[in-house]
C-alpha cells in the first residue's frame, strides 16, 4: 500500500512520507472521537388521533393511533449524524408495552444498532422520576458515553425524564441543545434560550442532553434499513428486573376529560362609557386575556 508514487504526503520537515501514515492517523482519530450513544424515545399518540379517554378516564384508550414522540426523533436523528461522522454506535430504548416495538424497529431501520424495551403495560403510568429510575436500571452496565432524548414529550409534555435521569446517573446534562460538537476533551454544545439568545457551553462525557426539535432535518427509513432492522438484536427487560429501583409515583393523574364547547352571549346595555368599563372588567377578570 505504501508503493504507490502520488501516495505520499509531506510531515513538517519537508520529507515525504506515505500517506498510509497519514490514513491510520485519520483513523485512530477517528475512532478516539467514536461514542457510545443511547437514545431515549417515547411512543405517544398521535396529533390528530381523537381522543378517546378509558372508562375511568384517567387516560386515553388504547385503540389511538401511536407514532415516535416528534422531539424524540430529532434527538435520534442527532445520535445518528454523530455516529456518521465520529464513529461509534447508537442504542435506542423505551418503556411501554407491546405496542411501543413500532418506535424502536423504526428506530432501527433509520440507522440505529440494536434496542432495549422494558416491555410491560405498567411502565406507560409511571411518573417522570419513576422512567427514569427504570432507564437508568436497565442500562447500569452499559457505560454510554452520551445519551440523548427529545426536550419533552407530546402527550405529558413534563420535560423532566432527561434531567431526572442525568440525576440517577450522576452524570452532567444540558437541555435545549440545538448543536453539539464533538471535542477531544468532550462536547462544545448550543442551547437555545428565550428571546433569539443562546448560550454555548461545554461539557464532559458521559453526559445527557435533551434535544430541542429542528436541531436537524429528520431522515426516512429506506427499504433496506426497514428490511436490516427486522435483524438487529433487540434487548426485552421485564418489569420484575427493574421494580426494586422504583418508588411511589409522585405524580398521578387523577382525571383527564375533554373540554366542552361552550357558548354564552352576554349582552351589555346601559350608556357607553359604563358598558365600556364593564367589558374591560369582563376582559380582566373572567376571560383573563388582559
Amino acid at each position: 500500500m505504501y508503493s504507490r508514487a502520488l501516495s505520499k504526503t509531506r510531515n513538517h520537515s519537508g520529507l515525504c512520507r506515505p500517506s498510509g501514515f497519514a490514513n491510520a492517523w485519520s483513523n485512530s482519530l477517528y475512532f478516539a472521537l467514536a461514542m457510545k450513544i443511547l437514545v431515549c424515545i417515547k411512543q405517544v399518540p398521535q396529533k390528530d388521533a381523537p381522543l378517546r379517554l378509558n372508562p375511568e378516564g384517567t387516560w386515553i384508550r388504547d385503540d389511538v393511533s401511536w407514532e415516535t414522540n416528534e422531539p424524540d426523533a430529532y434527538a435520534l436523528e442527532e445520535a445518528l449524524r454523530q455516529k456518521e461522522k465520529h464513529g461509534g454506535e447508537v442504542a435506542v430504548i423505551t418503556a411501554g408495552p407491546a405496542r411501543s416495538q413500532q418506535v424502536l424497529r423504526e428506530a432501527l431501520a433509520k440507522g440505529a444498532d440494536r434496542a432495549i424495551h422494558l416491555e410491560d403495560d405498567r411502565f406507560a403510568q409511571m411518573d417522570a422520576a419513576n422512567t427514569a429510575r427504570a432507564l437508568a436500571a436497565a442500562i447500569e452496565n452499559e457505560n454510554f458515553d452520551l445519551i440523548v432524548t427529545g426536550l419533552q414529550s407530546d402527550d405529558f409534555g413534563a420535560a423532566q425524564t432527561g434531567v431526572l435521569l442525568a440525576e440517577i446517573l450522576g452524570v452532567p446534562h444540558a437541555t435545549i441543545i440545538i448543536g453539539i460538537e464533538k471535542t477531544d476533551t468532550g462536547l462544545k454544545l448550543k442551547r437555545e434560550l428565550e428571546a433569539g439568545h443562546y448560550q454555548h457551553i461545554e461539557m464532559t462525557m458521559p453526559a445527557v442532553l435533551t434535544i430541542q426539535s429542528g436541531i436537524n432535518k429528520l431522515r426516512y427509513a429506506t427499504l433496506i434499513g426497514i428490511k436490516q432492522a427486522k435483524m438487529k438484536p433487540m434487548r426485552k427487560v421485564a418489569w420484575a428486573e427493574v421494580e426494586g429501583k422504583l418508588s411511589k409515583s409522585v405524580q398521578k393523574i387523577e382525571k383527564l376529560y375533554v373540554p366542552g364547547s361552550q357558548k354564552k352571549t352576554r349582552k351589555i346595555e346601559g350608556p357607553a362609557g359604563e358598558a365600556a368599563k364593564q367589558v374591560v372588567e369582563y376582559l380582566k377578570e373572567t376571560a383573563r386575556v388582559l
